[in-house]
């Protein structure tokens, strides 16, 4: 009987040291769990500051790629602003100077006039000549026309001239003087252009008057 329960009390113990055991790699196993798991957290808490971090930078390049920008910008529209402010202002005072130029021109070369219309006459020149200084000391530049190729940028067709000694779509003749300013046009050029004279027309017509001769004889 002591025998038995000398047994008995050994297996209890070992079955208590068998539990104890499996308790502990139970325990061991959790820890392991939750520090795996703390670890995973760890991991991606790091792995969305990381992103978040790349965000931010992306965010501030962009915006002071924008800052920039609009930096330049403002700086070529001030630049604009200052070159062409009184592109109105500019463009009014075009016309007393073409009426300036007109009654200078109109003025017959050959006609004997007293000193006093000359001195007149001088002075207005120089005026005019002024005037037109003025203007290319602030970008006022007129375009030369006459001979030119036609342009629809810079110039305005208000006539087509028959001319046989100039190739067709050649300024020969000049309305009204057109200006630009630094490189924007301030005032198209109103001008003649060429045109090559219907050869076929005018033998036709020829051909027509000499028949109508012939017949008026007979």
């Amino acid at each position: 009987m002591d025998q038995k329960e000398e047994k008995n009390e050994n297996l209890e113990k070992d079955n208590s040291e068998i539990n104890q055991n499996e308790t502990e790699k139970n325990d061991q196993n959790i820890s392991d769990d939750i520090a795996s798991k703390s670890e995973e957290v760890d991991n991606n808490k790091d792995s969305e500051k990381e992103n978040e971090i790349e965000l931010l930078k992306e965010e501030k390049i962009r915006l002071l790629a924008e800052m920039e920008n609009l930096r330049k910008r403002f700086d070529r529209e001030k630049v604009e602003t200052i070159k062409f402010g009184s592109i109105n202002l500019a463009r009014d005072i075009l016309s007393p100077a073409d009426n300036l130029e007109r009654a200078l021109d109109a003025l017959p070369e050959k006609e004997e006039y007293s000193q006093n219309i000359r001195n007149l006459v001088d002075g207005l020149k120089m005026v005019l000549k002024e005037f037109k200084n003025i203007l290319e000391r602030h970008g006022v530049k007129k375009i030369e026309a006459i001979n030119k190729k036609f342009d629809h940028n810079l110039h305005q067709a208000m006539m087509e001239v028959e001319r046989t000694d100039v190739d067709e779509g050649i300024v020969v003749q000049e309305v009204q003087s057109g200006y630009t300013m630094y490189d924007r046009l301030l005032r198209a050029a109103m001008v003649g252009v060429s045109k090559k004279t219907n050869t076929k027309n005018d033998d036709e017509n020829n051909e027509t008057n000499t028949d109508n001769v012939e017949k008026s004889e007979n």
